[in-house]
């Protein structure tokens, strides 16, 4: 397989779980335009951990394949988030979950 293949690959995997890490730190009450956001900078810090996790620092220096795995997990947690875990509702579930409570929302 292709180095840039496999950089799609990987990319893709982390991607694909990645909006049930955004969905605890992202709060139902928040606007769409401001989860948009926190998804995509996650996507993008996420693509980087994942490029360096990869094949080290000395990986940056392939423009291409990193912009690959970046591109890839940016692509994959929208894609999956709208197809599957919105529907499932298991995103929006998490970030229900993960809210802390007023002490007047606990009564």
């Amino acid at each position: 397989m292709s180095a840039t293949l496999e950089s799609l690959s990987t990319g893709a995997q982390v991607g694909a779980v990645l909006p049930l890490l955004t969905a605890v730190v992202q709060r139902p009450a928040w606007s769409a335009k401001n989860k948009k956001i926190v998804a995509v900078v996650a996507a993008l810090v996420a693509g980087v951990a994942t490029v360096a996790a990869d094949g080290g620092w000395s990986q940056f220096q392939h423009g291409q394949l990193t912009a690959a795995t970046v591109l890839g997990v940016l692509a994959a947690s929208q894609t999956s988030y709208d197809l599957f875990w919105k529907p499932s509702k298991l995103a929006p579930w998490l970030e229900a979950l993960t809210t802390r409570k007023t002490p007047q929302q606990a009564e």
